[in-house]
């Protein structure tokens, strides 16, 4: 591994995913390497604005894709793209997937839409997309992350909504997966956590053969 590598870790809350991107990032620190740890949407103190009325305020589904594609525009120019071309590893909590899986998925806002924008917000120099090079999804039932989530924090517009919205949202990153396949890994998160890391860490070993 002797260059950038991105990989986004995604999932529905509840499903672990921040606990073991805290754990990925020690083990890639272990082995020498420079890691950026970031989060979307967020990750610049705009782009944190930004997270704090997406996930707070109530607005139309357009408004709240532009409002997460234009944190992520200044989450990749001023982030991200910044940090592979010193070499990082970038770790990033939700990316581009969790947008197509909530919005395109979970409010049913049109897909074609969301990938207009995704062309339009994700060209950098050298990538007609930026992608991550490995997402690894963890896969939760709505209901055992419903459960994980009943005694956690005060829930945010989105962690409030019905079972039926997060089937949709599981709905939706089954969809991304299958357009691009070669990207995703599929982990279980309904397992015991030690098991997850198991996976997780074979993910990123089969990714960088």
């Amino acid at each position: 591994m002797n260059r950038s590598w991105f990989i986004s870790f995604e999932g529905i809350d509840g499903a672990g995913k921040s606990t073991h991107i805290e754990g990925l990032s020690e083990w890639f620190k272990s082995r020498g390497h420079h890691v950026t740890l970031t989060r979307e949407p967020g990750g610049t103190p705009l782009a944190e604005k930004l997270r704090e009325l997406a996930l707070h305020e109530s607005m139309d589904p357009l408004t709240e894709a532009l409002v997460m594609f234009a944190a992520r525009r200044e989450h990749l120019i001023h982030v991200i793209e910044p940090a592979l071309a010193r070499g990082d590893v970038v770790l990033c909590d939700r990316f581009t997937d969790a947008t197509f899986a909530y919005q395109g998925g979970g409010r049913e806002f049109d897909w074609g839409v969301l990938q207009t924008l995704e062309k339009m917000v994700q060209h950098v120099p050298a990538h007609l997309i930026r992608q991550p090079d490995l997402t690894i999804w963890f896969d939760l039932s709505p209901e055992v992350a419903a459960q994980r989530l009943s005694k956690a924090r005060v829930p945010d517009k989105f962690e409030s909504q019905p079972i039926s919205f997060f089937q949709k949202v599981r709905a939706g990153y089954a969809k991304r997966m299958t357009e691009t396949p070669s990207r995703f890994a599929q982990i279980s998160a309904d397992q015991p956590r030690e098991d997850v890391w198991r996976d997780v860490l074979s993910a990123i070993e089969n990714a960088y053969k």
